[in-house]
């Protein structure tokens, strides 16, 4: 039976009608805040959700690097300080978990709160994402101009923190652990000698500092009514009133922003100072090159309080990309810019490629707009726009996005339409996919070690082989497709002892055997089973035959054996009649 009844508003309802209200009257400054619902027992309602217990905090910087390589062009120190500092961040927060009691007391305990510079583009929020989710622990985003001091307008810097535990499902625990990304950070800094609106920029500093350190923050807001209403539903289910509040202690904050003005401030510093910098640079690559070089004075200088720098140990400079770090952005695969398109083609059930010439054209585009990665969605979304609004109502299956699709649109498709069956899109097509084919191979040969050490999966280049070919099969990435192995292998590795206690008979498949089956049949269980019917009725009859006559339980089956049975099976049984004509004679 509910328990609310037809006068009873749930509080999921008042609270869109609510939403609803404030945003018709005072549009995205000001919204609703509401801690998540719990069920009687107080624990997440939503069962398959992460928790606590999925988060890594035992990777070493190394092993994080690796990872981030496999995602980020370029920034190769950048990653290196983020991933060093954030794995020791959450290795001292498992080793305090572990030693318990006055370890948490030990002097020492200085956070490793990040500051990021760079431009637009260069891919600092994807690269958190990426390592929150290596984690495991719940991420947040927030817009350092949209608070203020107290929260009255746009917001409060407390509700970042709210916003992680909703990220957590409610799972307070895990919430603890986060981390909180503030991007734009540069625009909340003073100017010296100025009133007004400064003022209210420090006081967003400031307001930043408790948190950033350690602080209690109350998921309860006392002028929220949601708050209200889903409290008093708490204490009518069980009579109490509960505290639910979140310790920041542990929740890492890392702040980020252009600071297209501080490489003057640095510069001054470095020539008054007399340090030899002569470097043959100009423009963006001058500025980021001092950008290298800032010093928490200079942060000072640029406009933010000493305990405010103070509180963000840890600098990490981002370099802006050319024209070659944004077609190796294209070209990796992993990059969910073109698997976003090949999923949007695929939906209409199209297979596109991108060729590799086509792609540097596209780089070359975006490069010209001057805003980093973000540059290549439209560049792609111009080039290939005309062929998603066309193709999906003609007959074409397969399209390739040439080099000179994208110089002509207009022609190639009006070509493709009037033949869609010419043999020049076929070779088109085949021609991209070998190529992306070789590629892919390539890029799983290169990170053969990580990959293999990440998934437990051992790759003989039978099975890069293998990678290469599903990857080719349908719009994906690396990581799921060696994720897909790995199941399958475990897969067929069960055929094996199902063959075993089916038969009496211990087969082995080699790894090359392995991945021909994985190849041929697929990677469902349903698919294996139909192709363990016809393993059994290829092979039962001859093994038990040669065990007959030498008593042999034993057998190594290649994939070659796999693909041949009766010539394998023939020779078998030769040579262990022969060895038995042998024992005979003797």
């Amino acid at each position: 039976m509910s328990s609310y009844d037809e006068k009873t508003p749930r509080p999921e309802d008042v609270e869109k009608e609510l939403s609803e209200f404030l945003s018709r009257r005072f549009g995205d400054r000001v919204r609703v805040v509401s801690p998540p619902m719990q069920d009687r027992q107080g624990e997440r309602t939503d069962r398959s959700s992460p928790s606590a217990a999925d988060m890594d905090f035992s990777l070493r910087p190394e092993e994080l690097t690796a990872y981030l390589d496999q995602y980020i062009v370029r920034q190769d120190r950048a990653k290196a300080i983020l991933a060093t500092k954030i794995c020791t961040h959450y290795n001292r927060v498992a080793l305090s978990r572990r030693m318990g009691g006055d370890y948490a007391e030990l002097v020492g305990g200085v956070k490793n709160n990040v500051l990021l510079m760079g431009p637009t583009g260069v891919g600092k929020t994807y690269m958190l994402r990426l390592i929150a989710r290596r984690i495991g622990v719940p991420f947040v985003k927030g817009d350092a101009t949209k608070f203020s001091e107290t929260g009255y307008v746009g917001g409060d810097v407390e509700d970042l923190v709210r916003d992680l535990v909703r990220e957590a499902d409610g799972d307070i625990e895990r919430a603890q652990y986060g981390i909180i990304y503030i991007d734009e950070i540069d625009k909340i800094a003073s100017s010296p000698n100025h009133w007004g609106a400064d003022v209210s920029r420090t006081g967003v500093q400031r307001a930043l500092l408790k948190p950033m350190e350690e602080t209690e923050v109350d998921l309860k807001v006392p002028h929220d009514p949601i708050s209200m209403i889903q409290e008093i539903e708490r204490f009518r289910k069980s009579g109490k009133k509960e505290s639910s509040r979140i310790n920041t202690k542990n929740i890492l904050f890392i702040m980020s922003g252009a600071f297209s003005d501080l490489a003057k401030i640095v510069k001054k510093r470095v020539m008054d100072q007399g340090i030899g910098f002569s470097a043959a640079v100009s423009g963006a690559r001058a500025e980021n090159a001092f950008l290298h070089k800032v010093r928490p004075e200079d942060l000072i200088a640029y406009g933010f309080e000493s305990e405010f720098v103070g509180r963000l140990p840890v600098v990490a400079v981002l370099d802006e990309l050319s024209v070659d770090d944004l077609y190796a952005i294209l070209k990796n695969p992993n990059n969910p810019i073109v698997l976003g398109k090949k999923l949007d083609f695929a939906a209409y059930g199209i297979d596109l490629r991108f060729e590799d010439a086509a792609l540097k054209m596209l780089a070359e585009e975006a490069s010209k707009e001057k805003t980093g990665a973000r540059a290549l969605v439209s560049a792609i979304e111009r080039a290939i726009l005309p062929f998603e609004k066309r193709l999906p109502s003609t007959t074409v299956k397969k399209f390739a996005l040439t080099a000179q699709a994208v110089a002509d649109p207009e022609k190639v498709l009006a070509e493709l339409c009037a033949s869609p069956t010419h043999l020049r899109w076929a070779e088109a097509f085949g021609r991209v996919s070998a190529e992306e084919k070789e590629w892919i191979r390539n890029y799983i040969r290169d990170n053969q070690a990580a990959f293999s050490e990440r998934f437990d999966l051992k790759l003989t280049p039978s099975r890069i082989d293998l990678a290469a070919q599903m990857y080719t099969q349908r719009p994906t990435d690396v990581r799921t497709v060696l994720k897909r192995i790995k199941k399958a292998v475990g897969l067929v590795r069960k055929m094996e002892r199902r063959f075993f206690q089916d038969t009496d008979i211990n087969i082995v498949l080699e790894e090359d055997a392995v991945d021909h089956v994985i190849l041929v049949a697929g990677d469902s269980s349903d698919a294996l089973d139909d192709y363990y019917r016809r393993f059994g009725a290829d092979f039962e009859y001859g093994l038990r035959l040669v065990k007959e006559k030498t008593g042999k339980n034993r057998f190594f089956l290649t994939r070659e054996a796999l693909r041949n049975p009766e010539p394998f099976l023939s020779d078998l049984i030769r040579k262990s009649l022969s060895a038995e004509e042998r024992e005979a004679g003797e």
